[in-house]
């Protein structure tokens, strides 16, 4: 983070869309990690802080909602965007409560995300 860098965290168990979001972050000069398994997400996030956080909510062996609970509890000023193929209102309603920042249905266009992310990143920059 010293470089200034925005730094982001993607949790998703569908490995394109890491693939797909990872490059097309990394050329607008983000700093980008991605995970597919919600353990592997949250052992990276007890080390180190990031700005960002981008998850899925139904994934194998992890319940999305618990992860960005718990990211939320550690950094409370990380934003977290969750995307889902499962949006209901409910899920929805219980993100915000949660103070989830944003929240996407699948699929997604990669210039949604990125204006989602961009207006987090804003949001962070004016603290």
């Amino acid at each position: 983070m010293s470089n200034g860098q925005t730094s982001i965290l993607i949790l998703d168990d569908e490995p394109i869309v890491s693939k797909r979001l990872k490059p097309s972050l990394e050329k607008k000069g983000y700093e980008v990690e991605t995970f597919t398994k919600g353990a592997d997400a949250l052992q990276r996030v007890r080390e180190r802080h990031f700005d960002i956080v981008v998850t899925d909510l139904k994934m194998e062996g992890v319940d999305g909602m618990q992860f960005l609970s718990e990211v939320k509890e550690k950094y409370p000023d990380t934003e977290v965007i969750v995307i889902t193929g499962f949006a209901t209102m409910a899920t929805a309603k219980e993100s915000f409560n949660k103070g989830v920042f944003d929240f996407l249905a699948k699929p997604f266009k990669l210039g949604e995300i990125a204006e989602v992310i961009a207006k987090a990143e804003a949001k962070i920059k004016k603290g």
